[in-house]
């Protein structure tokens, strides 16, 4: 490989389906595309101590596709490290970066002090993977642009950032450099998503890189909102707790999209709704106010906002856990990673009549995910918390395109991609898309391996 020739280096979400990133070097700039957090099994979350495969001073710019933390949730410590050149998101997702770098420094903060009040870490004197000065030194480097600009990254070399559904701002990126073209999808969103606008056709170009989160499964044809009434009905008459783990920016507004119309159309008893979950309530806001890139009516709108009581002091999150049931309690983080949650199941873990609602999909070596495998006891604050509750998986509700979905955006295209990069899955799904892929479309496609580089 000549040292002028274009390539791509995978950093990120190449054997796993978190921690997105991905290193273009062309026309003698470098360009990180999506900088996010390593999640799940800890040989994964270790590589967010790591140091930094590449020097983040010789970094150019970065292009984030949207805000999820897997995404975007490194570049505190990016800009911490040196980068110092502007990150390229959509306005939208400029609006969510204020919440979610924020919040998610504070909370690497105060696990950080928790952790070495109550002596469960390893480290003497545990420190955070980043602070909230880190954070609000990375939101100074945002530019913000529109759907469909293009924006000059160097000779020959720009980026146009188009909707991807999926959540607020969620973008594909696709760099053109010297005549050729790379695209990534970022995270696809459903044709059919109740929340979001359908992601934009792909257009002809001459390398994919592609998620893979749903690579091996359809999602069932079920209306995830009978899921929903089901469970609600089901504990509320017995008195129970309904704890659902959420992502803040998502999943969370289609929960209370779903809640509202149930609600409204009395298939679910009127029991108090809690959202624990301050930034949940921004991000709400900010749906509002890009009207443009979801379908929710304001009548709708109105109903979400009524619906459930907004959370916001520790004190009042504390006195949740003394309530007791009926109620239901929507709070971060969507995987059992971290955040208020964690208290409400040590809090209510332990009682059969309540439930534990698994809303979105669960990463590998992640307490969601143990507890959709079947575990009976969590890990949480250095103690074994058991489980007893009932533990309901809504199999129906995720912001990603299925398998299906992602072949029919590949395969809308009039001509073939000389290669698909099958990337952000797990093993089983990224192998089982490539070979969907070859089988059913007859294009090259192929699974990278982490830290490898190729010629685009």
């Amino acid at each position: 490989m000549s040292d002028t020739a274009a390539t791509l280096q995978f950093l990120g979400a190449a054997d796993t389906v978190t921690g997105s990133r991905y290193l273009v070097t062309a026309q003698q700039r470098r360009i990180l595309v999506d900088c996010g957090l390593f999640q799940g099994y800890k040989v994964l979350r270790e590589r967010n101590r790591a140091q930094f495969p590449i020097d983040p001073s010789s970094i150019d710019s970065v292009v984030v596709s949207h805000a999820h933390l897997d995404h975007s949730g490194y570049l505190p410590a990016l800009v911490r490290d040196g980068f110092a050149g502007p990150i390229h998101v959509t306005h939208g997702t400029a609006e969510l970066l204020g919440l979610l770098l924020l919040d998610s420094a504070h909370l690497l903060e105060e696990e950080a002090k928790f952790a070495a009040r109550h002596g469960f870490s390893r480290h003497e004197h545990p420190q955070a993977l980043y602070t909230v000065e880190d954070a609000e030194r990375a939101l100074e480097r945002i530019v913000p642009v529109d759907f469909d600009h293009t924006v000059e990254l160097g000779p020959e070399l720009t980026a146009t950032l188009v909707p991807a559904g999926h959540i607020l701002g969620a973008a594909q990126v696709r760099i053109a450099h010297a005549g050729r073209t790379v695209h990534f999808s970022g995270d696809l969103g459903r044709t059919d998503d109740p929340l979001m606008r359908a992601p934009r056709a792909l257009e002809p170009t001459d390398i994919v890189v592609c998620e893979s989160t749903y690579g091996d499964r359809a999602h069932p044809a079920a209306d995830p909102a009978d899921e929903l009434a089901s469970v609600i009905s089901r504990v509320a008459s017995r008195g129970g707790v309904v704890i659902i783990p959420a992502f803040a920016v998502g999943r969370t507004q289609e929960l209370l999209l779903h809640l509202a119309r149930l609600r409204r159309a009395g298939r679910i008893p009127e029991v108090p709704v809690y959202l624990n979950s301050p930034m949940a309530k921004d991000a709400t806001s900010l749906y509002r106010s890009h009207r443009e890139e979801n379908r929710i009516s304001d009548g709708d709108f109105e109903d979400m906002y009524k619906l459930a009581t907004i959370v916001t002091s520790v004190d009042d999150s504390k006195l949740l856990n003394l309530r007791g049931g009926p109620m239901i309690i929507i709070s971060a983080s969507g995987m059992l990673t971290g955040g208020r949650v964690l208290h409400h199941v040590v809090a209510y873990g332990d009682d059969p009549a309540n439930a534990i609602v698994l809303s979105g999909f669960q990463a590998g070596g992640t307490r969601g995910a143990a507890l959709a495998a079947g575990a009976d006891h969590l890990r949480i604050f250095g103690k074994d918390v058991p489980i007893r509750a009932e533990v309901v998986q809504l199999q129906t509700m995720s912001a990603h395109a299925d398998a299906d979905g992602v072949l029919a955006w590949l395969g809308a295209v009039p001509t073939p991609p000389e290669m698909i990069y099958v990337t952000h899955g797990e093993p089983a799904s990224a192998d089982t898309l490539r070979a969907r892929i070859r089988h059913e479309l007859g294009w090259n496609a192929r699974v990278p391996e982490q830290s490898e580089t190729v010629q685009i």
